[in-house]
């Protein structure tokens, strides 16, 4: 799906890698974290998203011939544009899962490698997990609301970019997008546009039509002039033409109007027509928020498919994650701010998962430095207020970021969009309820360990000096 070239970045990324490559600091360990802040939606979580395509892109990152022509009149140098022509990725990376349930503050990805590489890769990364984490949550929202239902990704036309198909990471069925299915092995579905109706002189003999030339799977679109009067009651006569050649009508769908009250009125045409197999689809400026009013009102329909306000991140559309150094040259590195908050954790570090004594989800992540036994963990500060604290002592901890890939090479063995969902899935069960709720959910809780929390405070004392 993906097919870039090293220049995916930012002017400044090359210009400081320049300056490094021209004082001899090009080889200099570094280590990067990705993080974001805030959580999209008013959500209790995220989910991450964008890892395995992010991992085989760096893989086959390269300068071209291209990009080094054009890098040239842009003032960068013969002797470090003949190294971008020879650059490769060789650094380690560790992460979470992907599809895994994220917070905000901690480390969900770790680059650790050489200054120059970790600055190329910054931007395709950001711009890469930060969409496909945004859409995959807001698909996991969708999900909780709409139960059992069928829910389908038709937003390509309006996406800033390949499209939402990582919404199938988040619980979708489907996707409208055709070169996705093909490439990603996701089931692919689509009905009919009003020009196909408009295109005949009448709407009748469009879905006659229409059913002989897609028998199987077909959906007719019933609200291009009138959807009680003449689309329902039209669909309704073909259905019955289609039983008689043996095949059946799979659904109509809805595009406009109350949908609430137009699916409840084309219901009882169906069933009363002995059509109670015929479904109904359901589309138009779908979001969470309109899926979870229409299931309260029993509307009854069977597939969504939503388009623009997933594939756009409605209303955020932006995921604020972030790329900070936390230790180069042998050393920690800070960054500090006036808000703590903003402020951030040197070292290399690592992230657990509290559990219960019954293995249970406790609600609570830590951020420790990389050489903290677990064992030891016991009390542990909230980041940015810190006087306040928790026990873990008796938790059992998980570590959330292993290795993905080493000296630049893929460690992880590739998944399908299904497999990735179906972890999301177990993943997002072991998250308690009250932090899936709709309407203020419970705030996670994300801590640093006393050791992490004593070297940034060190830190911020000696830079402050």
């Amino acid at each position: 799906m993906f097919d870039f070239t090293a220049t995916y970045t930012d002017q400044y990324q090359l210009a400081m890698s320049q300056v490094y490559f021209k004082n001899g600091k090009g080889n200099t360990k570094a280590v990067f974290d990705y993080y974001f802040r805030k959580i999209p939606y008013g959500s209790g979580f995220a989910i991450f998203a964008g890892l395995e395509d992010l991992l085989e892109i760096i893989t086959n990152l390269r300068f071209s011939k291209e990009d080094i022509q054009f890098l040239k009149q842009y003032d960068f140098e013969d002797d470090f544009l003949e190294y971008l022509e020879n650059f490769k990725f060789s650094g380690n990376i560790y992460s979470v899962q992907e599809g895994d349930v994220v917070f905000p503050t901690r480390p969900v990805l770790q680059v650790e490698a050489n200054l120059i590489e970790a600055q190329i890769i910054e931007t395709i990364l950001l711009n890469l997990l930060n969409f496909q984490t945004l859409i995959a949550t807001k698909a996991s929202r969708m999900r909780l609301v709409s139960r059992e239902r069928t829910l389908l990704d038709f937003g390509l036309r309006r996406a800033q970019g390949p499209g939402g198909y990582y919404a199938m990471i988040g619980g979708f069925n489907g996707t409208s997008n055709v070169i996705a299915g093909r490439d990603l092995d996701i089931p692919v579905s689509g009905t009919m546009a009003h020009s196909f109706v408009q295109s005949y002189d009448d709407e009748l003999t469009a879905f006659r039509e229409f059913a002989r030339g897609r028998p199987k799977a077909c959906v007719l679109l019933v609200d291009t002039y009138d959807t009680l009067k003449s689309g329902v009651p039209n669909a309704i006569t073909v259905a019955k033409e289609m039983e008689e050649q043996g095949q059946k009508l799979m659904a109509i769908r809805l595009d406009s109007g109350d949908l609430a009250y137009l699916g409840k009125r084309a219901r009882q045409l169906l069933d009363a027509a002995g059509l109670e197999y015929v479904k109904i689809a359901a589309s138009n400026q779908l979001d969470e928020f309109v899926i979870k009013s229409l299931q309260e009102q029993d509307a009854p329909i069977d597939i969504y498919g939503v388009g623009t306000n997933l594939v756009i991140g409605k209303p955020d559309a932006a995921l604020d994650g972030v790329y900070k150094l936390t230790f180069s040259d042998g050393k920690p590195r800070i960054k500090i701010s006036e808000s703590l908050i903003k402020t951030t954790l040197p070292h290399r570090k690592q992230v657990y998962r509290m559990k219960d004594k019954n293995g249970e989800c406790a609600g609570v992540d830590v951020i420790v430095m990389e050489n903290e036994n677990d064992t030891e963990l016991s009390k542990v500060f909230h980041p940015s207020e810190p006087y306040k604290f928790l026990d873990v002592s008796a938790y059992q901890k998980e570590a959330l970021l292993q290795p993905v890939m080493e000296n630049g090479i893929m460690k992880i063995k590739k998944r399908t969009l299904s497999e990735i969902a179906a972890y999301s899935k177990s993943r997002l069960a072991e998250l308690p309820l009250e932090y899936k709720r709709f309407n203020n959910p419970h705030i996670y809780k994300v801590s640093i360990s006393e050791k992490l929390k004593a070297e940034r405070d060190r830190l911020i004392s000696e830079h402050k000096m």
